[in-house]
């Protein structure tokens, strides 16, 4: 920890060639922090590894997940969760390229924006991601709130909803070591708790409920034997199968947006990031592909897509896909621990979340790009008034006292997935640019961090991606389905991005793009490069410690 600090301290030196010209209007490309206001390096291994994992495992896989069995079938949603992974894995492996590379106090991905590509789709992309995180944190309370009425109505919602807020301040107030252990355990949590799903679902499979009636795939035989594995949307045949599918593929996008970049804006505060982050992102892909590819097949074996508790529609279901499965089972008193641990899910994500709307708003402010006084930090290192105003907007949340648990919900995933999207499509673009410039530099071979199929993945992946941005509401397009809110909630994000890009450009008049030529791929190279060359990797003593360095 103090070879780090030493490290850090170094970089805080102006290592910047002199021919760039760095004028407020692209001083985002900078890291300038003063030392009444930083970060610490006070996240270990496993709490990156968590933090990733616990924004990703969240209530999208728990509930969000049961509204698209309801609209869709099994078929699509387990496909959907399939493809949507392939696509997390290039983002991932694009932004752990990059940190990897300068992972440096106060950065955020607009940081990279503005450094590779150009200043004002970092100006955009830095409050895409703020407002993208408020509306996940008000997704996930709102989700809580709908868990929590699993056992009683009788207590109003916006006192769950202000319950989960204060818990959410708590711990993001406080030290950002206690953060990062309150986070392992959340997700800790979450973990058992979908491998003892997974685990339960395969029994269940096989008949080892307490009717001892298998269940096989009963509910994806087509009628009259069961509800079908898929169910045609909006119009029948093949046609409405596949767009049951790009139904089930958009609102999939929910579970998994902005989970990625909690690695990396965890890089500033992660103890020896050039060999920590590496070692999440790859396991992060496959865990995710273990617990999300397992976990939307057992939802679509234990519950039929026709069940009425699946929140749906306008509803106020109350109840998580696999909380009706294991009551359909007949299992005593496991339904209410299940929806327990799920409702402890929620919690992490939404603590996730406000980590790093709070830190994207800070490094904005740090470079110029917000308030100033959003930079501002406790003595222990946590910039509370970010923290402060991220909730503050999360309050959103409250919408659900006066609107259905399922409406409010469903707005809250539109908006955010859509921003998630706008994101990932800035991040391969700025990846793109990154890599055009060190092979220019002819410094692409001594990455410390490289990942395979590229660049060629992320340019299938920037694709599809885009075409989903683009098509996300296209079933408001319907003249039965349309619906002003529902129009808005998929699509209001697009113009708002378009805006602050244009008007950033128009006022400061920056250029379209940094020349390839021009893009500084050496500030702060040295300064990592001597905090990794101190880092010494940790020899466990024997087995147990073997195992726990392997797993965290």
């Amino acid at each position: 920890m103090g070879r780090d600090v030493v490290a850090d301290e170094a970089s805080r030196g102006d290592s910047e060639p002199k021919a760039f010209d760095r004028t407020m209007s692209n001083r985002i490309g900078e890291v300038n922090l003063e030392s009444e206001h930083q970060l610490q390096r006070g996240l270990k291994s496993r709490h990156i590894q968590f933090l990733a994992l616990g924004g990703a495992i969240g209530t999208g896989l728990f509930v969000g997940s049961g509204q698209i069995l309801a609209t869709t079938g099994p078929a699509p949603l387990f496909m959907a969760y399939l493809s949507m992974m392939a696509c997390v894995w290039v983002v991932m492996n694009n932004l752990a390229e990059m940190v990897t590379y300068l992972p440096m106090k106060g950065i955020s991905i607009p940081y990279f924006v503005g450094r590779f590509v150009e200043p004002s789709l970092a100006f955009a992309d830095g409050w895409n991601y703020w407002y993208a995180y408020t509306m996940l944190v008000a997704a996930e309370c709102t989700a809580g709130a709908i868990i929590l009425q699993y056992w009683t109505t009788a207590v109003p919602v916006a006192v769950w909803i202000a319950v989960q807020l204060l818990v959410i301040l708590f711990l993001n107030i406080i030290a950002v070591s206690f953060f990062g252990e309150a986070e392992f355990w959340f997700a800790s949590i979450k973990l058992l708790t979908i491998i003892g799903l997974i685990i339960l679902g395969i029994v269940l499979f096989f008949g080892g409920g307490p009717n001892h009636d298998p269940l096989y795939f009963r509910y994806w035989q087509e009628p009259p034997y069961g509800p079908g594995a898929f169910v045609p949307y909006l119009v029948g045949g093949n046609t409405g199968r596949f767009l049951a599918y790009w139904t089930a593929l958009v609102r999939a996008g929910f579970s998994f947006i902005t989970s990625p970049e909690l690695i990396a804006l965890s890089a500033g505060e992660t103890v020896a990031p050039r060999r920590n982050i590496p070692k999440a992102a790859r396991r992060f892909v496959w865990r995710l592909a273990i617990f999300y590819g397992l976990g939307s097949l057992v939802i679509g074996v234990v519950v039929r897509n026709d069940d009425p508790q699946l929140l749906s529609g306008d509803s106020n279901a109350s109840a998580s896909p696999y909380v009706i499965g294991i009551a359909r089972a007949g299992i005593q008193g496991l339904n209410h621990v299940i929806n327990a641990a799920i409702l402890t899910s929620a919690w992490s994500a939404g603590n996730a979340f406000c980590y790093s709307g709070s830190r994207v708003l800070y490094s904005m402010a740090r470079n110029g790009q917000a308030p100033r006084w959003f930079g501002r930090t406790t003595k222990r290192g946590v910039p509370w008034v970010a923290v402060a105003f991220t909730l503050l907007v999360g309050c959103l949340a409250f919408l659900n006292v006066s609107n259905s648990g399922a409406q409010v919900f469903q707005w809250f995933t539109n908006i955010s997935t859509i921003s998630g999207f706008i994101a990932w499509i800035v991040i391969m673009i700025t990846y793109l640019r990154f890599r055009k410039a060190m092979a220019r530099a002819g410094m692409l071979e001594t990455l410390p961090f490289r990942t395979p199929l590229q660049p060629y993945a992320t340019y299938v992946v920037l694709f599809i991606i885009s075409l989903l941005t683009l098509t996300n509401g296209f079933q408001v397009f319907f003249p039965s389905q349309w619906s002003a809110s529902n129009f808005l909630a998929a699509y209001i994000t697009i113009p708002i991005f378009l805006a602050l890009y244009l008007v950033h450009k128009v006022v400061y008049r920056t250029p379209l793009a940094i020349r390839v030529e021009d893009v500084d791929v050496l500030s702060g190279k040295k300064e990592m490069d001597d905090m990794a060359a101190m880092d010494r990797e940790p020899v466990p003593r024997n087995w147990v410690e073997k195992a726990w360095y392997w797993l965290a």
